[in-house]
């Protein structure tokens, strides 16, 4: 039972792993078109290509007889709120793993959707769609986030149908190493922001964002950059965010219940009426804490949320990047940020979707500071020198990034550049 504080940093503490024992997981979302219509694809043409993935040795996952996801191993595949799929990657080693599993999801997709007529957009914001053109699904969950999620915020809906992100998940050794890379992947979020931006498309015109995704996110319902992520923050204090924050919905006897009018701390106490006064259970703790969005968040691991999805060129990039700062130049990078203010983060946070690289923070520009932090954290993936069959280390995949810097063009620069000569919607797809 978690029926008091404790429990939930005891649950935060059990996360904690030696060095040595550290993984890297990866969760990607991809948007799936009719190739006849250039319409996002329904919950028919799922169950057709989910069906179609179990030759390749994926199991269903069913909810009410319902396929929602497929599973294979530590992998699963989950279906998104307007039928977005998302990878959520096993456990790995290293990036060279991670991107070798990647690799092998594409082939199954590539064989599976060119077979059903369906392409793909690797974008973090669908940009041909209008809200409501946009299929949703059976999964119980989403029609009480549909109905709730709006109440906090006007963009919430935007979020749940038309967006795709990349997450990395890291581990952390102690308490303390949680509170410096915590604090050091929420100071850098405009940074990720302007690298990653790949969302300047939006109902087939220029957004006029470089990020539209994290513009969105901004205006989502639980999400955001809290001010108190950007001071040291330990296990109690993140407990004590977690217990004052509303609950989405709960869970009970396979039924999904809005949990609008509650906080986690009303559950703890017994005060729901609905679920006969019972008290949750860890299983309740990690719905709660898998429905914050906040750009990064705590489980038993920590969860990177600020980067829009990217193509498959570029996939492993993002997460070879943090890998390289938080798993081998913590102390480096923690020194340097710092010395930032808190007021200056949140603001380039706020304008980071819109001016891109051009964005100020402490003087200088957030390509200065994206430069700085790459060249970080290929010095952190060199101290690591792990090595693929090619004698290679994990700096390899930064290549982007640095062609990203030197060319002060981000994916969402190329997505304008391209769709802007003809307007040619297949120029969004993935190829």
């Amino acid at each position: 039972m978690i029926n008091i504080k404790e429990k939930i940093i005891d649950y935060f503490n059990s996360g904690i792993k030696g060095i040595k024992d550290f993984k890297i997981g990866i969760e990607h979302e991809k948007f799936l078109f009719n190739n006849e219509d250039n319409k996002r694809v329904d919950y028919l043409k799922i169950k057709e290509m989910f069906s179609a993935l179990l030759e390749f040795g994926w199991n269903p996952i069913l909810e009410n007889k319902n396929v929602i996801g497929l599973n294979k191993g530590g992998k699963n595949i989950t279906l998104e709120p307007g039928n977005q799929i998302e990878l959520s990657g096993d456990k790995l080693n290293h990036i060279h793993e991670a991107c070798a599993e990647s690799y092998d999801y594409l082939f199954e997709l590539k064989q599976v959707t060119k077979k059903l007529n369906i392409s793909i957009v690797s974008a973090g914001f669908d940009p041909i769609s209008k809200l409501n053109e946009i299929p949703n699904n059976p999964k119980q969950r989403y029609k009480i986030m549909t109905k709730d999620m709006p109440l906090g915020g006007e963009l919430s809906l935007d979020m749940m149908y038309r967006t795709c992100g990349t997450q990395l998940n890291i581990d952390y050794n102690s308490e303390k190493d949680f509170e410096k890379k915590f604090k050091v992947i929420n100071s850098i979020v405009p940074i990720s922001i302007a690298l990653f931006a790949n969302s300047s498309i939006v109902e087939k015109k220029k957004s006029g964002y470089l990020s539209y995704r994290s513009k969105v996110w901004q205006n989502t319902s639980r999400g955001g950059l809290p001010k108190i992520f950007l001071e040291n923050l330990n296990f109690e204090k993140y407990a004590d965010f977690v217990l004052n924050f509303p609950i989405l919905f709960i869970k009970d006897k396979e039924q999904y219940l809005s949990g609008h009018k509650y906080k986690f701390l009303d559950f703890m106490n017994g005060k729901i009426d609905e679920i006969n006064n019972r008290i949750p259970n860890e299983n309740d703790l990690s719905t709660h804490l898998s429905t914050i969005f906040t750009e990064n968040r705590l489980k038993k691991y920590i969860e990177l949320r600020s980067m829009d999805t990217c193509g498959w060129d570029c996939l492993c990039a993002g997460p070879a990047f943090y890998v390289g700062i938080l798993y081998e130049n913590l102390e480096e990078v923690y020194e340097l940020i710092s010395k930032w203010e808190k007021d200056k983060i949140i603001n380039a946070y706020l304008e980071a979707p819109q001016k891109g690289f051009n964005t100020q923070l402490m003087g200088k520009d957030l390509l200065y500071w994206a430069s700085t932090l790459l060249n970080l954290s290929r010095k952190g993936l060199e101290k690591r020198d792990i090595l693929n069959k090619s004698g290679k280390n994990e700096t390899l995949f930064l290549n982007h990034l640095q062609k990203v810097i030197d060319n002060k063009t981000t994916n969402a620069d190329h997505m304008i550049s391209k769709f802007s000569k003809n307007e040619d919607l297949t120029e969004l797809y993935d190829k």
